[in-house]
């Protein structure tokens, strides 16, 4: 399974006529979703038969618990191999053939054999061959990093690059990745700063995983009497332990934490809770940060100005020391210089942009909840404890929605029939099912993905959407077999795996989706899409393996699909009578209620953001007066709760998106001005969907992001049109 940046997607559509726009659905809308469902059954009866060797695809299924860990080593060895013969090329005789090509195919070649092994963790319901592959990963992954410190492998590649023998503008990308990706790794370094380099990542490792093991063991929690919890459903009681003296107990795992912040009616209950959750693992995780931040510095002490406030401080950061050994001048540097935005200055100011331009719809936000709080309980000053309480009770009163009946109008089959509908007609696509594929359950299937007007086969995608046993538990996209062109011209077509954790039909009942499963679903598909519809040569550059801060975009453009009247009747129709789609009123308020306290729920993950960059941008930060600087300034005066430090129970500082959770804002944004810009005056306008197939999906991580996006456009993108949406669709609208 590929991490982040490192999976692909792909989405699928059929013929319109170039710019041709949509007639909005009237009285025959039933009938319409009636036809769509008739429509993809009749493609899905197309159907191939049973192939174990699907043409162009490598990826291999239900292997065994034995199988798994000789395939692994041979997969090994095989590298080793390639390696070794690259390595012993002399620097004087490197050319692109014997040194980069055999690297470029190795990549291909072993990517959906290094897939066999270690997906069946993820979805086998075996678990001696879940162990099995969970060891293969191990082992491969071992392997995979020591390939990456190979210093003779890297003079070979380097000694190429410097050469400057002609290539096109994929493979000049393909080199210069290579050459970074050793010199990351401290490959261009002395040997004595690589040990250093190497003993800090360990450690930083070792640090970050037992910050967030702290707060996985933390069993934390507080004593309420019933009255305390007024508000709360007597199903959720229920589920708290009782003390002995009869008292309830509500600990701090985020289930017990959000029922409270949500449905308690009681403030001090609600502030009580708040406090507690925002002082876990406090000494303990505080002190892990300090020995991840904290080296001696010797010489003067450093001046370091940040957005806002100025900060002197004479001791390195550890993750600072890290990145300074590898040349970059702090770890946000480090950690930006791949990702699409570049520099902390360049985040920094985007994050203070967004939360600016958001200022004047939050304050009439937040004076809407205060006033709704003084009417509950008077004159008690409103906390960040009082957000979650009072926008949900503002939502229940604003919009005339009840969620859980609306699933009523999301039978699966039907769901998945209108997805396939959209992306088939929006991407020029066919999709065909391959009875009988060879599968881990009976419950998969598996589909062709075509191109509608020549023909082509683009690649291939399963479905695992059924929960059960032994089963990964996240919904997510994993790239089974990346897209490439090998040196001889043959391509590898890319195959995906949808996984999904939907409830199976139950006493002839059709699983039935909530709102939220269904926006999941379709962002997910958006990702198939994305990693078939990827054109790049190189495997390193196809699917999913896109700049980490462009991967998300194109799915996230296609959640909007979601939350417009013609698109949702495609999607829906009453599960005893498909031909009863979603009603006109119901598409409007689930598009406000998208929209509603946007601002200062967005407002709230900027000021982590902003954390986050600062504290891996500056040096020397007091964390604690930093968070008590950042939230007031962002939180419209809105103090820390007293006592609290959220910055010890905030993981993604500590693993995973160190520097790097202004992302998810980033993907949001972008993808608004591409959405609004381009498609919502067209749901299903095929000229401007294949434009974004082949202008933004196309390319996959062969081409910079920004020029994509400006490419496609027309323009550089800006964040403009996402202020204008929050603005246009909040309740003062």
């Amino acid at each position: 399974m590929e991490s982040e940046g490192n999976s692909e997607k792909k989405l699928s559509s059929s013929k319109l006529k170039k710019g041709s726009n949509i007639i909005p659905l009237t009285g025959a809308a039933a009938l319409l979703t009636l036809a769509v469902s008739l429509a993809i059954t009749a493609i899905n009866k197309r159907r191939n038969s049973k192939r174990k060797d699907l043409p162009g695809c490598t990826f291999r299924v239900n292997l065994s618990a034995s199988e798994i860990l000789k395939l692994a080593d041979r997969i090994i060895a095989k590298s080793k191999e390639v390696h070794d013969a690259v390595a012993s090329v002399p620097v004087d005789k490197v050319t692109y053939k014997n040194v980069i090509s055999p690297l470029a195919e190795l990549e291909a070649q072993q990517f959906p054999l290094v897939q066999s092994c270690v997906v069946p963790k993820l979805v086998s319901t075996s678990d001696k061959v879940r162990k099995a592959s969970a060891e293969a990963e191990k082992k491969i992954d071992a392997h995979i990093c020591s390939c990456s410190k190979r210093e003779d492998v890297y003079c070979v590649v380097k000694a190429f690059a410097a050469k400057g023998e002609w290539m096109g503008p994929e493979a000049r990308h393909y080199v210069h990745c290579l050459v970074k990706e050793f010199e990351r790794n401290g490959l261009n370094l002395t040997a004595t700063k690589r040990e250093e380099v190497q003993r800090l990542k360990a450690q930083i490792d070792e640090l970050s995983f037992q910050y967030v093991q702290n707060l996985n063991d933390d069993s934390t929690s507080v004593l309420f009497h019933e009255n305390e919890l007024a508000g709360l459903p007597a199903e959720f009681l229920k589920t708290l332990e009782k003390a002995e003296n009869g008292m309830f107990r509500v600990t701090l795992k985020s289930h017990h934490v959000a029922a409270v912040l949500e449905l308690c009616k009681i403030g001090k209950t609600r502030r009580l809770v708040a406090m507690a959750y925002g002082k876990r693992c406090g000494k303990a995780n505080l002190s892990v940060l300090e020995d991840l931040r904290q080296y001696c510095l010797q010489g003067d002490a450093m001046e370091v100005k940040a957005p806002g406030f100025h900060l002197v401080g004479g001791r390195v950061q550890a993750r600072h020391k890290f990145a300074r050994l590898l040349g970059y001048s702090n770890y946000a540097e480090y950690a930006l210089n791949p990702r699409m935005a570049k520099t902390p200055s360049k985040v920094l100011e985007f994050l203070e942009d967004i939360s600016s331009s958001l200022s004047d719809l939050a304050n009439k936000e937040l004076a809407m909840l205060k006033e709704l709080k003084k009417q509950d309980e008077g004159e008690l000053p409103f906390g960040v404890e009082d957000l979650l309480y009072y926008v949900k009770k503002v939502e229940q009163q604003e919009f005339d929605l009840d969620l859980g009946a609306l699933k009523q109008y999301f039978p699966v089959n039907l769901v998945l029939s209108g997805i396939f509908k959209i992306f088939q007609d929006l991407f020029g696509l066919r999709f065909e099912e391959i009875a009988d594929a060879d599968a881990w359950h009976s419950d998969i299937r598996m589909f062709s993905v075509f191109d509608l007007s020549s023909g082509e086969l683009l690649g291939y995608f399963y479905l695992d959407m059924y929960t059960r046993e032994g089963k990964y538990g996240q919904t997510c996209v994993v790239a089974l077999q990346n897209g490439s062109v090998a040196f001889n011209g043959a391509r590898q077509v890319p195959l995906a795996l949808l996984i999904s954790q939907l409830q199976t039909d139950i006493g002839g009942i059709p699983s039935l989706l909530r709102f939220t499963e269904v926006v999941s679903l379709l962002h997910e598909f958006g990702h198939v899409v994305q990693h078939l519809c990827n054109r790049a040569s190189f495997a390193r550059f196809s699917g999913l393996r896109v700049d980490p801060d462009f991967v998300e975009i194109p799915a996230k453009v296609l959640e909007n699909w979601c939350y417009e009247s013609f698109s949702l009747k495609l999607i829906s129709g009453f599960h005893q009578d498909i031909t009863m789609p979603i009603e006109d009123e119901i598409c409007k308020s689930l598009k406000k209620w998208r929209y509603s306290f946007s601002a200062l729920k967005l407002k709230q993950e900027v000021l982590y953001c902003l954390f986050d960059q600062i504290i891996h941008s500056a040096e020397n930060v007091d964390i604690f007066e930093l968070f008590k600087h950042l939230h007031p300034k962002v939180m419209l005066g809105l103090p820390m709760l007293e006592g609290t430090n959220p910055a010890s129970c905030f993981p993604r500082c500590a693993i995973g998106y160190e520097a790097a959770c202004y992302s998810r804002i980033w993907s949001e944004v972008f993808a608004a001005d591409i959405f609004t810009s381009k498609f919502r005056d067209g749901l299903l306008n095929q000229h401007v969907g294949m434009q974004f197939r082949t202008k933004v999906l196309a390319p996959g991580g062969a081409k910079d992001p920004i020029e994509i996006l400006s490419d496609f456009l027309g323009r550089e993108p800006s964040i403009q049109t996402f202020i204008d949406n929050k603005i246009e669709c909040s309740l003062w609208n």
